[in-house]
């Protein structure tokens, strides 16, 4: 069975998706791309620039004049807006509690989905996000999509926090994440599902290596 050249892995907040597409394009050669850190990128560039995260205007000019880029080499994991590295700064707790608001303007996703797919073009890709496998990449030979209960979502969550230093509070981390996801679930354009023929992993309750290890049994790479 021939490997995939595109592969789509979507699913909600800290539902694992860039910790496996990661270990995944690692473990096949091939380069991974974050699509949630292109959306994290623009709405710190909006903080920054005091726009307002419901002006779906300015943010969709916003979207239009600002350059971000990944540098590889391994896979792009950093992450640059406008030259400058913003790989640590997306990361803050103000971008996380704002990107779903930006992610659902419609002129915000028409520019960046183009540029998810010129990433793909060459083809060997792992992309994660949330509408990889039904709007950016829909030809794509494999999706999966994963998900996992509030409860160890939140939890993994906090523990990413704690384990970078940072204040960390459960109970707002679970509020949070049930919010953002009425938010992306109910979307006008391109909202959180998963594609018919994504294969659906429940991760409660597995290690990452777990995880890995079922998507490459489907590619018959077990």
């Amino acid at each position: 069975m021939p490997k995939p050249s595109m592969i789509a892995i979507d699913g909600p907040v800290a539902s694992g998706k860039s910790t496996i597409g990661r270990l995944l394009a690692q473990r096949l050669g091939y380069r991974f791309v974050d699509t949630g850190a292109m959306y994290r990128a623009l709405t710190w560039r909006a903080i920054k620039l005091s726009i307002d995260l419901e002006d779906e205007g300015e943010l969709s000019r916003l979207a239009a004049s600002t350059k971000i880029e990944f540098a590889p080499p391994e896979d792009y994991s950093s992450v640059f807006v406008d030259g400058h590295d913003v790989t640590r700064e997306i990361q803050d707790w103000e971008v996380e509690a704002g990107v779903s608001l930006v992610a659902r303007v419609a002129g915000v996703r028409k520019v960046l989905v183009e540029q998810q797919r010129g990433l793909a073009q060459k083809g060997k890709i792992v992309m994660a996000g949330r509408d990889i496998g039904t709007t950016v990449l829909p030809h794509a030979e494999l999706k999966v999509y994963l998900v996992a209960s509030f409860e160890e979502r939140a939890r993994r969550r906090y523990q990413e926090l704690v384990e970078r230093g940072e204040a960390a509070d459960y109970e707002a981390i679970l509020a949070d994440l049930i919010r953002r996801d009425e938010i992306d679930s109910e979307r006008s354009v391109s909202p959180l599902r998963p594609a018919p023929e994504a294969r659906i992993i429940d991760t409660d309750g597995l290690s990452a290596d777990q995880v890995l290890s079922e998507i490459l049994s489907m590619m018959g790479e077990g």
